[in-house]
């Protein structure tokens, strides 16, 4: 057995999953490798449970979030076990620990009446910019998925909006040259390629523009190029300031789609279909927290069946 360091492995791990996976996967590994686990780990022949204990403690006192950590060390399990595969290195199941969270983290969403104001100005002030976010509102796109939107996945006709791209700007190392580029790719699952019907005053919006637009143009700038996610993401923030709104990240849109569909009772199933979620359990964990008024009616319930 020829033993190999971390940072070694991981060069001949690189070329390997280069040939399986979507440019942009490989990209967001290659990031998490070069900012956190070379740095810790690269001399390393072996590598013990406890210092991968350690290595999660320095990066929640940096301030990552435990999600952040969790897609790191996925990283580092898949490099072990590739390195294990090919006897170069000793590979340890490890199991972490993480402190409990205790604040829960609430959602961030528009307000019914916040969510009507946003959408009354963009029917007034009709721009191409402006009406991303309104899509974004009517029909819970993610902002990658938005920006690649283009004129021809607009079908006015039936009423549906296709989705099934999603652009996002990577970082790429090739050799020893950084950069970064914009990808245009098919979106995040398969489950994320879907079709949502349009809402009636999305539709009233859209239909007089789609006749006399270019079908091959993006629809937030009406053009053959398009906006970029971190460009649109400024514009919607100046927006949002703009008119009084509170501060919301972008995906907050997203969040306040999904909200909404809850609220009016539609199934579970349904929604988590229209967000392209590749399963339901994603949808129930983020979405569905009975509130004080469902609580108390449970309780009710049981007791009745109780007497």
């Amino acid at each position: 057995m020829k033993q190999k360091t971390f940072s070694q492995i991981v060069v001949l791990w690189k070329t390997d999953k280069k040939q399986y996976v979507k440019k942009s996967s490989f990209s967001a590994y290659s990031l998490l490798l070069e900012n956190h686990l070379l740095p810790h780990f690269g001399r390393h022949i072996l590598i013990e449970e406890a210092e991968i204990q350690a290595f999660v403690f320095v990066k929640l006192e940096q301030g990552l979030s435990q999600k952040t950590i969790k897609d790191i060390l996925i990283v580092l399990k898949m490099v072990l076990k590739y390195g294990a595969k090919n006897k170069w290195i000793e590979n340890h199941s490890f199991d972490v620990q993480f402190p409990t969270e205790r604040e829960k983290n609430q959602l961030e969403v528009l307000s019914r009446s916040h969510q009507k104001k946003v959408m009354q100005h963009i029917q007034e002030h009709f721009t191409f910019r402006n009406l991303g976010v309104f899509i974004c509102l009517s029909s819970g796109m993610r902002i990658g998925e938005v920006c690649a939107l283009t004129w021809e996945d607009i079908d006015t006709d039936n009423g549906i909006i296709h989705i099934r791209k999603t652009i996002q700007r990577i970082y790429v190392i090739e050799e020893d040259v950084r950069k970064t580029e914009l990808l245009i790719d098919t979106p995040k699952t398969k489950n994320s390629i879907r079709e949502v019907p349009m809402s009636r005053d999305l539709l009233r919006l859209l239909k007089p523009v789609k006749k006399i637009v270019n079908p091959s143009f993006f629809v937030l700038t009406n053009d053959a190029k398009p906006t970029e996610p971190r460009t649109y993401r400024s514009f919607y923030k100046n927006l949002m300031q703009e008119l009084g709104m509170p501060d919301l990240k972008f995906h907050g849109l997203r969040h306040s789609f999904a909200t909404r569909c809850i609220e009016s009772k539609c199934d579970y199933k349904t929604v988590s279909v229209l967000l392209g979620h590749s399963n339901i359990s994603t949808t129930l964990n983020l979405y569905v927290h009975p509130n004080m008024e469902q609580k108390k009616k449970a309780i009710d319930q049981m007791f009745r069946n109780l007497r």
